[in-house]
This record gives structure tokens, C-alpha cells and sequence, in this order.
């Protein structure tokens, strides 16, 4: 067993109080809980793209320019493609 001290925002901290509460279940025990489950568990699809889509979301791209945007860069792909082929 290991101990171990824990810095996090103040946010953070209200969700992990407020939540281990709500399940009955002491800050620790919840704590050790999740991190378990988190190391665990292979992220999911969503939680991979998540970065991208948020990146998407602030560049203001609108969906017919993200996909104009990966058209072109399949299109630069494959006529690379066809040229190192020749």
C-alpha cells in the first residue's frame, strides 16, 4: 500500500467532496477508486479526439471547411503517392 499526497485545484476538490458524498463513500476510498478505474481502462474513441475537437471548435472551422480541409490533404497524399510511384 502506498501513500501518497495529492495537490489539485480547488474545483477539482469540490467535485471529488461532492461526489464521494453522493455515493457514500469517504475521499479516499473514492479517490483510489477512480485513479484504479483510470489506469485500468483504455480511453475510449471520445476521449481520444477530444483535444481535436476542441481544437476544431475554436478555430470557428465551419463542417464544410473541416472537410474541404481533409480533402485537400488526401488529395496532396495521394498525388504524392503517385508521383514516388513513377
Amino acid at each position: 500500500m502506498m501513500t501518497i499526497t495529492l495537490t489539485m485545484a480547488p474545483e477539482t476538490q469540490r467535485k471529488l467532496v461532492e461526489r464521494a458524498t453522493r455515493v457514500g463513500q469517504d475521499i479516499e476510498t473514492l479517490a483510489c477508486e477512480l485513479i484504479e478505474r483510470s489506469l485500468n481502462s483504455e480511453p475510449t474513441l471520445d476521449d481520444i479526439l477530444a483535444p481535436f475537437r476542441r481544437q476544431v471548435a475554436e478555430s470557428g472551422m465551419s463542417e464544410s471547411e473541416l472537410t474541404a480541409f481533409f480533402e485537400e490533404a488526401r488529395d496532396e497524399v495521394y498525388r504524392d503517392k503517385q508521383g514516388a510511384g513513377r
